[in-house]
């Protein structure tokens, strides 16, 4: 990498308190690339050669299964992935692909269980990373066992209004396959679902969704603390 790529990256969140000399070590033997839409990043079964971290764009998590195939999460920008098979030196029980243009910092592997083994400060940073991993998880497995298709679709619109300022409309971050992959669903049932929330006041267009009345659209949701976060 440049210096002046260097130097942008020291200040990433996984650097944090991690010493001058093994943030500087780490930098001078990664990668930092911009890869275009759609661009296959890791591949389930394969070593974990690299940790991957998120400067921009958005990242699918995703596993294929026979002739099917469901998307695990979205990453963006500050979050690294697959940080467990690094750690362990296992292969990725995940593939990860952009979905949009992206620029991700590629750390080798084995820098980075050499540096988790001696610095502290890093080791505390991808074991956080680790903990809020599982506990997304956890949050994941709740939602899809214990709600319907459209309860998940509902708390998820929530959740992202939130998350773009809770003005009551926004885009869609991704096409509504990728979602409905995301709420693990099938796309035509993304559709019934879509057309079922209308008289909870959602209208979606294109891309683009409304969210009229917001009341309605928490009683049938009944978001909770422990699934969903601040929602609540």
């Amino acid at each position: 990498m440049r210096n002046d790529e260097i130097e942008e990256m020291r200040a990433i969140r996984l650097f944090d308190g991690v010493s001058p000399a093994n943030a500087e070590m780490m930098l001078r033997a990664s990668f930092l690339q911009r890869f275009p839409a759609h661009v296959e990043l890791a591949r389930e079964g394969d070593p974990a050669d690299f940790l991957h971290v998120v400067i921009d764009g958005q990242i699918e998590m995703y596993c294929p299964y026979r002739d099917r195939e469901t998307t695990i999460s979205i990453v963006g920008p500050g979050h690294g992935f697959i940080v467990a098979a690094v750690i362990s030196d296992r292969v990725y029980l995940k593939s990860a692909r952009t979905l949009v243009p992206s620029r991700v910092l590629l750390i080798p592997a084995e820098m980075v269980r050499r540096v988790f083994a001696e610095d502290a400060a890093f080791a505390r940073t991808l074991a956080l990373d680790l903990a809020l991993a599982y506990r997304s998880v956890v949050r994941e497995l709740k939602n899809q066992k214990l709600r319907s298709s459209l309860e998940r679709l509902a708390n998820w619109l929530l959740s992202h209004d939130l998350e773009t300022g809770q003005s009551g409309r926004f885009t869609l971050p991704f096409d509504k396959k990728v979602l409905a992959a995301r709420l693990g669903m099938a796309p035509e049932v993304l559709s019934r679902s879509i057309s079922a929330l209308i008289p909870y006041g959602v209208a979606v267009s294109g891309p683009v969704v409304e969210i009229r009345d917001r009341e309605a659209l928490l009683g049938l949701a009944q978001p909770s603390k422990t699934i969903d976060g601040p929602l609540a």
